[in-house]
């Protein structure tokens, strides 16, 4: 598919996401207003929520759980103190979906009773604080209650889980139907996808994302900062707007103080004060001003008292004091004492001057108070008309407010926090991960496998558009640039190899061609050591050394076992006779000087590991399991295994050999000889893999027995010891 088509079908995809998510909010919004309509005591208002959730995953679940409770609030403000708690809900329904707690009755009960905490536990915490325990006398916690086994904070939390248990059964069971009825195919499209490159298999995208890391991954460092970013943000203007709003409302609530207290100074008759002081509710008119304060008091629920006191030394003389449902007005006449908090304003209230707001926490409590002064005729101060606020009232519209914020602004949090990752997960973290797991899975070992490597780097196809898009690019250039490279070394390693074993070979025939009896003895036991190590591998002997390279090394440079001959006079090493005791030493010595000669070409290619190996044949394959042979007479596995392996080689075919002091032996026959050194002259277990390759075995002797018969390179028959 090109970028174009990817490009499109993702958006196409994202918008039916987009649509689906809208159709989530109506399908909450409608299950509630069907549970207002028929009096069913439950919400259903997360049915859309939850789907999304959990076929979408808490993305769209986030949204929607987020402007579901933002529609509600247009009719039904309190809808906002639970925002955060539905986007909580999206977030854990996805985590449940996840984890496969909707697949088992088992798993099914537990996620139901895992969001019924968070609806009817957290969901009671929220009305605790900000109007305290309260309910109806024919609600489920009144009878829970009257029952006299809880308290009232016991009734009503176990009532709330009890709903709300019920409400998210009923929630999950629409959920499950839902899920039955559409098909796995379309349940796809609730769940919004943002691939910006060759979308991943399941188990890829779930081993990119869940990649190792020394420290921290990026996804983590990057939520890190923008979680600190957004919270502190978040309390900033929390914080901001609790500050505004509590200066608001206590501005606004002294403006409503002050009014009434001038319309309650506005009622008074001052030249009457007096008589209203000391006749009470049988002065005349006092009984009509009595309740026109009533009134007064009446028409706001935030005006907590209203009261006339006339300001004397001795304290305060009651002229008019409201009745309210919890505390009975003062008698007119009695003198009421100065509270402490006046103490500052009392000269001046005696004086009759006017003073701003008074905030105090005295006998009455926590009161705001507006004292508006009456004048008489004269333009004396004759009494004061007082309203009361309570501040508890303001203080619980201040955390009614404080809830919303904080409701409002975790679930604005959290909704950008789950935007913000998922757009970090396919812009960030799967393309840097697919990068990083096809580079570091590269095979260089074959052509194929090296193709195979560069196509599946191109077939990511990334196109972040940033720099994430600029790294791949470099490193599919780099890397096309490196198996090029590394395409060519191997040819030139390859290259160098064949000549290094035509060199060998060339050292091994020149050193032959001297030993007029040994024919192509370096070709044929350089064969018989292959087939000899092949086996042994396949019978897993000496498994901790026997690799491929220590194959290679031995089998390579087998045709240099016998390149210390080239030091033995020509008299001797093809004298037709029986050598002389002093001869034999002499012959002895190609050991040694095969051993120096090896070693000195190791100075100069110090990492050849070939050259250790032919170090080893030349010198010790004439060395002999039981330790009797030359030239260090060492025994067992102190003898390096290549030599061992060698002296096996070496020694059978000189038995089914031409030679020119003897006629080959027959196979059997030498074979026989191979089985009964076992343990004396041999490694038993080299013996036995030689034994069990005969196939092997006798397939190489036949084709160089046939091979030197053709080239009639033995013209003549002495003997030799």
């Amino acid at each position: 598919m090109t970028k174009s088509k990817e490009s499109a079908e993702r958006k196409r995809r994202n918008i039916i996401t987009t649509i689906l998510c809208f159709a989530g909010i109506i399908l909450n919004l409608l299950f509630c207003r069907l549970c207002e309509a028929t009096g069913i005591p439950l919400y259903l208002d997360t049915v859309g929520t939850i789907a999304a959730s959990v076929m979408g995953g808490s993305l769209p679940g986030v949204i929607i759980g987020f402007f579901t409770n933002i529609f509600k609030s247009f009719s039904d403000s309190s809808s906002l103190y639970y925002g955060a708690l539905n986007v909580l809900i999206a977030l854990v329904s996805s985590w449940l979906a996840k984890k496969g707690f909707f697949r088992s009755p088992i798993k099914i009960v537990m996620a139901v009773v895992i969001l019924s905490l968070i609806g009817g536990g957290l969901g009671t915490l929220i009305p605790w604080y900000t109007d305290g325990v309260s309910f109806d006398s024919e609600s489920l916690s009144a009878v829970l209650y009257n029952t006299g086994v809880l308290n009232q904070q016991g009734a009503q939390l176990t009532a709330n889980l009890l709903i709300d248990f019920a409400d998210k059964a009923i929630t999950v069971a629409i959920v499950l139907i839902m899920m039955k009825l559409i098909p796995e195919k379309a349940q796809k499209l609730f769940s919004f996808t943002g691939w910006l490159q060759t979308p991943l298999s399941n188990e890829e995208s779930a081993a990119a994302r869940k990649t190792q890391f020394r420290i921290m991954s990026l996804r983590t460092k990057i939520l890190i900062v923008l979680s600190a970013s957004l919270a502190a943000v978040s309390i900033a203007a929390t914080g901001i707007c609790i500050h505004l709003y509590k200066n608001a409302l206590i501005k606004d609530h002294t403006k409503l103080a002050g009014s009434t207290a001038q319309i309650a100074a506005g009622l008074i008759d001052p030249d009457k004060v007096d008589d209203y002081i000391s006749q009470g509710a049988n002065a005349e008119g006092y009984n009509e001003t009595m309740k026109l304060l009533e009134k007064l008091r009446n028409s706001s629920i935030n005006i907590q008292y209203i009261y006339v006191y006339k300001i004397l030394p001795d304290g305060c003389h009651v002229v008019f004091d409201v009745d309210t449902e919890e505390k009975k007005g003062l008698e007119a006449g009695s003198v009421e004492q100065f509270d402490e908090s006046f103490a500052p304003y009392i000269d001046d209230l005696i004086a009759g001057k006017e003073i701003g707001p008074i905030i105090s926490d005295d006998t009455y409590g926590w009161l705001l108070t507006i004292y508006q002064p009456v004048y008489d005729s004269s333009g004396k101060c004759v009494c004061y008309a007082a309203a009361d606020v309570s501040m508890d009232r303001i203080g619980m519209i201040e955390r009614s407010f404080i809830v919303e914020m904080l409701s409002l602004f975790l679930g604005f949090f959290i909704l950008i926090f789950v935007l913000i990752r998922w757009l970090i997960e396919y812009h960030i973290i799967l393309p840097v991960n697919s990068i990083a797991m096809s580079t570091g899975t590269f095979a260089y070992d074959t052509e194929k496998a090296r193709e195979n490597s560069i196509e599946r780097i191109h077939e990511l196809n990334i196109h972040t558009g940033d720099e994430v898009e600029n790294l791949y690019h470099a490193i599919a250039k780099t890397s096309d640039d490196s198996m090029r490279y590394v395409a060519d070394v191997q040819q030139k390693t390859e290259e160098l190899a064949q000549m290094q074993n035509a060199l060998i070979m060339v050292l091994a025939d020149i050193v032959e061609s001297r030993d007029k009896n040994t024919g192509a003895h370096v070709r044929k036991t350089a064969a018989y050591t292959e087939i000899i190590l092949d086996k042994m591998k396949e019978k897993g002997y000496y498994g901790d050394i026997l690799t491929d390279k220590f194959i290679s090394d031995v089998v390579n440079s087998a045709p240099l076992h016998d390149v210390g001959k080239i030091q033995v006079p020509d008299a001797i090493l093809n004298k037709p006779g029986r050598l002389t005791d002093e001869e034999f030493e002499i012959m002895k010595q190609h050991t040694i000087a095969g051993q120096d000669i090896i070693s000195q070409a190791i100075d100069l290619v110090p990492n050849s590991g070939y050259l250790t190996e032919a170090r080893n044949l030349t010198a010790y394959h004439h060395e002999k399991w039981d330790g009797s042979g030359y030239p260090y007479g060492i025994a067992g596995e102190e003898i390096p295994l290549s030599a061992r392996v060698m002296a096996v080689a070496d020694v059978f075919d000189a038995l089914v050999s031409r030679r020119s002091y003897k006629e080959p032996m027959p196979y059997e026959k030498a074979v026989q000889i191979i089985r009964d050194g076992a343990g004396k002259h041999f490694d038993p277990l080299i013996v036995d893999a030689f034994v069990s390759a005969d196939e092997a075995v006798r397939k190489v002797e036949k084709e160089f027995s046939e091979l030197s018969d053709e080239k009639g390179w033995f013209d003549h028959k002495k003997a030799h010891k």
